[in-house]
């Protein structure tokens, strides 16, 4: 004993051999949850609700069954939205969310796949509770005496919170509490307008202490608002100019605590006035620093400045202090709109606005108009000629434009007429028209534009008019159309302008309404040429190159066209696949093309690394195959098929291996975990093989194992005789591993070709807790007793008892002598009947409260669980052994469910009952003392499952020996014995 304990664990591995078919199972699933829930609800059948405080931790856990073990997805959605966590679902079995906001509630699906059947889906509705400080807002009204019968000055205080749960609101004027009705100058109402989504709120703008306009303003909110609440005092009394208070509460709902705003109202209390001290509009120069200041003129209580944009966000190099705004080093694009808000919380708040300009000059650009009043392409003596200039200019109406010709001065006249084009029309442009050209006009005309304001860089435009200045024309080199090139490669498309001067050359798509490379619907070249990096098949096709009016002629647009064409080398399918196959087999592989440019010739060649098998040509098939008889060792390996055109190849590999599928670990074991002696417990290891007959035998499985956070594998090979079937449950017991410690399992089948795929779990001790019931057993292994509790209402205590822990003064002729696996160190529950025990003194043990699933609507019956035990009644004075259900809300009345007297035997008896439970629910032990000392009574292995218990369950009680060693499940030794004389495999 000392030995085993000197060591840190030792493996047995105990191979049962217990096959089957019928273990794949399509998912089952179902969400529990832990952390720090304020409030839980069951709503009806169809839906769970689970509160929680803002800020606090969410932890939802997605239990699931089926086998192969399913892949599980969290998912969340959000009224008509849709939030997957930032476009990335979480694929852990449990869902944590550290200090939650409000925006996170919704509803959370938990999906469980695993190939079989439809996958499994179950959600919980997550409220998220919160409370943000109130806000009081004052306003104030006058009302005029009309026709000598209404006046009436009145004040209102409206208090709003955001909330979840709704809020409610009181009142206090000092330390007085308000209620309605408690003073008639006071009224409180909550409005018509108040809703929970769209809500219409009525506001009163105070324009002076004594003059208020009605506004109403429509808006929608997403938040929950309650129940907003108006204090109207009216007709003001001296007595009514006081501190008020509005305390927000939602009822200490999640601890939230409540919160208090207060407002001072006296005669001085006033809505917010301001004023700017700048001018408006502002016009600066890029680069200068601007300062805005922003003053209140009025406003009791004093009012808060903000400053905000009408588009965007303030700039990031933002200087405030207080009421101004200072942008050092302004470009253009800080320009817009800027206001001064302030707002005090009485009336509506002030607003004041300034827009800043930023001088900008840019995009010049001109074109020639030959004669607009005749069609002509060309510029002819005597005919006119006019010159236009454009520019963009902020601000417009500080844009000036000068002419030069061959450096000098030009002024309108009857011959050089000098215009500029109307706003609305073509902004920025100014006109040259030469009147009756003459060989003396001909030169180098210069448009000058620049603002009047000055900071900014003039643009100077030259515009040549000789004899030399011709309209464009456009031609594509013989060369050039149609261009040949292959994917991935760099290509120019290229047209050739002619004419003075060369004017800019716009590219588009031409057969199809397509954005360009750059991503637009068009693109500018200044020589003709059009330049596309990292070319695809998509950009195949026909281009368009036109002429355009600027810097050039405004004449009818020339155009031309170029071909592309992309070649791509073949693409193929399937691009890889894995072929997993037994020796002396046949295996077909085929690659098949999808699609090639150019398509003809196609040829193919098959090769075994770099050993080529066979080569040919395509003819009109789209496929190629090859086929291997007899697999041998020497035939596995990666298989390349290169499908070759003019662009280059396209490849199909096989990967042909004789390799084993990995093993599936079944995660759905009953009751994985028992403890044989103290400090050590037991495991129990299943799982079938993935696809069984794909390769050569399984000949033996290497198990390694190997304690958490240690480096070290404990190795064992497991042999393996006989085939394995498809779907065959295979089971493992490994003992002696050290309570608690968690455990890493891996596992490798082993086949004449060598080691297969390795499959790796984790797994653990835990006590049973079950806050959902599917199943539940308990042995009394644990220090929590499984979370079984004694009842305060009875007359003395079941109390934990193990043969070896036990007192040497035991009572002889009754009570266990082992547990009922026949260990000694094994504990179980019992109740001592020596003296001072009396006569019918009764010891109750109470089991923990189990949740049901709920009952399904269209149900006819509720859900059945089998419930059963292991009891031990020997004595000549036992007395009586009681089962009650107790329902949940029955706190008092307790069904009697089974009942057991008199002595039974030195031996375990078993029980099984099936219950029905409609709600959650609780099972209870009541012992009663006989009338000796020799009355001990003791119970062990409490389980219980979801359906029915088995027929035979029912109608026979199990007789189990004490004797039995501690190594096997006596409960499987009759299946093994069977299996071991019917099937000698394992």
């Amino acid at each position: 004993m000392d030995l085993i304990y000197s060591l840190p664990w030792i493996l047995t591995v105990l191979l049962e051999g217990i096959s089957g078919q019928g273990v794949y199972a399509p998912p089952t699933v179902r969400i529990v949850h832990s952390g720090l829930a304020c409030n839980i609800e069951e709503e009806r059948y169809s839906e769970r609700v689970y509160t929680i405080r803002e800020g606090e931790t969410l932890e939802l856990t997605c239990l699931v069954t089926g086998h192969p073990h399913p892949q599980i997805r969290w998912t969340k959605t959000a009224g008509s939205a849709s939030d997957r966590f930032q476009d990335s679902s979480v694929f852990n079995e449990t869902l944590r969310i550290t200090n939650i906001q409000r925006h996170q509630g919704g509803r959370y699906y938990c999906k469980a796949e695993n190939g079989l059947g439809s996958p499994a889906i179950k959600s919980i509705r997550v409220d998220v509770y919160y409370l943000d400080d109130p806000v009081v807002t004052v306003h104030q009204s006058i009302g005029e005496a009309k026709e000598q019968f209404y006046y009436e000055r009145t004040v209102f205080l409206r208090c709003v919170a955001n909330s979840n749960p709704p809020v409610r609101y009181s009142w206090r004027r000092g330390q007085e509490v308000l209620l309605q009705g408690s003073d008639k100058g006071v009224e409180i109402y909550e409005p018509f307008f108040t809703q929970s989504f769209d809500i219409v709120s009525m506001s009163c703008c105070l324009m002076d202490p004594l003059t208020f306009v009605w506004s109403i303003l429509i808006f929608k909110e997403s938040v929950i608002w309650g129940e907003t609440k108006i204090l109207k005092l009216k007709n003001l009394r001296p007595q009514d100019y006081a501190n008020y208070s509005c305390i927000a509460s939602v009822r200490s709902v999640c601890n939230i605590p409540d919160k208090m705003v207060s407002f001072k109202l006296s005669n001085k209390t006033a809505s917010p006035s301001i004023k700017l001290l700048v001018d408006d509009p502002i016009v600066v120069n890029p680069g200068e620093a601007i300062t805005l200041v922003c003053v209140t003129t009025g406003g009791e209580p004093t009012p808060t400045l903000t400053w905000v944009r009408s588009i965007g966000t303030l700039p990031e190099k933002t200087v405030l202090n207080g009421g101004t705004l200072t942008i050092p080093a302004i470009t253009s694009d800080d320009a817009g709109t800027y206001s001064c808000i302030a707002n005090n919380n009485v009336g509506n708040p002030a607003k004041k606005s300034t827009n800043i300009i930023v001088r900008a000059l840019k995009k010049g650009r001109f074109w020639i108009t030959p004669d607009p009043y005749h069609k002509d392409d060309t510029i002819q003596i005597g005919r006119e000629v006019k010159i236009s200039c454009q520019v963009e200019a902020i601000p417009s109406e500080e844009l000036t434009f000068s002419w030069f010709k061959n450096g000098r001065p030009l002024r309108s006249s009857e011959r050089m007429v000098i215009t500029q084009t109307d706003l609305d029309v073509s902004p920025g442009t100014t006109n040259l028209d030469i009147i009756d050209l003459k060989f003396t006009d001909f030169g180098t005309y210069t448009c000058v534009a620049s603002l009047k304001g000055g900071g900014i860089s003039d643009i100077s435009i030259d515009v040549n008019i000789s004899s030399s200045t011709v309209p464009p024309n456009l031609t594509v080199p013989q060369e050039k159309s149609p261009l040949v090139t292959r994917e991935g490669d760099t290509i120019e498309l290229q047209c050739q302008v002619t004419g003075k001067p060369k004017p800019i050359i716009l590219w588009t798509r031409a057969d199809k309404e397509v954005a360009m490379p750059d991503g637009s619907m068009q693109m500018e070249s200044y020589d003709g040429t059009l330049r596309i990096v990292n070319v695809s098949r998509e950009m195949s096709g026909m281009y368009r190159c036109q002429t355009s009016q600027y810097n050039g002629f405004n004449v009818t647009p020339r155009e031309a066209l170029v071909q592309l064409i992309v070649q791509y080398p073949p693409a193929v399918e399937p691009a890889f696949l894995e072929i997993r196959q037994g020796q002396d087999r046949s295996v077909t592989m085929s690659c098949r093309v999808l699609r090639a440019y150019p398509i003809r010739v196609l040829t193919y060649e098959w090769r075994l690394g770099s050993k080529l098998l066979r080569m040919g040509q395509f003819d009109s098939q789209e496929y190629t195959e090859y086929t291997l008889k007899d697999l041998s060792n020497e035939n596995y390996g990666i298989y390349n098929c290169n499908i070759i055109n003019e662009a280059g190849a396209g490849r199909c590999s096989y990967l042909v291996t004789g390799k084993a599928y990995a093993p599936e670990f079944y995660y759905d074991t009953y009751n994985p975990v028992w403890q044989n002696r103290h400090r050590v417990y037991s495991y129990s290891l299943q799982w079938t093989q993935m696809n069984p007959d794909a390769v050569d035998r399984i000949v033996a499985y290497r198990l390694g194992i190997r304690q958490a956070g240690q480096q070290r594998w404990w190795e064992q090979e497991i042999k393996i005789s006989g085939n394995i079937q498809k779907g065959e449950l295979i089971t493992y017991n490994l003992t002696e591993l050290i309570k608690p410690e968690a455990y890493e399992v891996r596992l490798t089948p082993l086949t004449k070709f060598g080691e297969g795929d390795s499959t790796i779990r984790i797994i653990k001790y835990s006590a049973p807790v079950n806050p959902h019931l599917r199943e539940f057993h308990c042995g009394f292994e644990d220090g929590n007793i499984c979370l079984f509790t004694q009842d305060d209402t009875d007359n003395f205590d079941w109390t934990k008892q193990s043969t070896a822990t036990r007192n040497t003064k035991y009572t002889p002729n009754t009570g266990p002598n082992a547990d009922r696996t026949g260990s000694k160190e094994g504990y179980y529950m019992y109740i001592e009947t020596s003296r001072p025990r009396l006569e019918g003194e009764k010891a109750r043990l109470l089991s923990p409260v189990f949740s049901i699933a709920p009952k399904n609507p269209y149900g006819a019956t509720n859900t059945a669980y089998c419930f059963s035990f292991f009891y031990h009644m020997y004595g000549q004075h036992i007395g009586v052994l009681n089962v009650y259900l107790r329902l949940k809300g029955q706190t008092t009345i307790e069904n009697p469910l089974w009942s057991s007297s008199g002595n039974k035997g030195q031996h375990w008896n078993e029980a099984h009952v099936n219950i029905y439970p409609i709600t959650s629910f609780q099972l209870i032990f009541e012992g009663i003392r006989g009338p000796g000392i020799e009355g001990d009574i003791a119970i062990d292995d409490v389980s219980i499952s979801e359906g029915e218990c088995a027929k035979q369950d029912l109608t026979t009680k199990n007789s189990v020996d004490g004797a039995v060693g501690i190594l096997v499940h006596i409960w499987l030794f009759p299946a093994v014995v069977l299996i071991s004389i019917l099937n000698p495999r394992r």
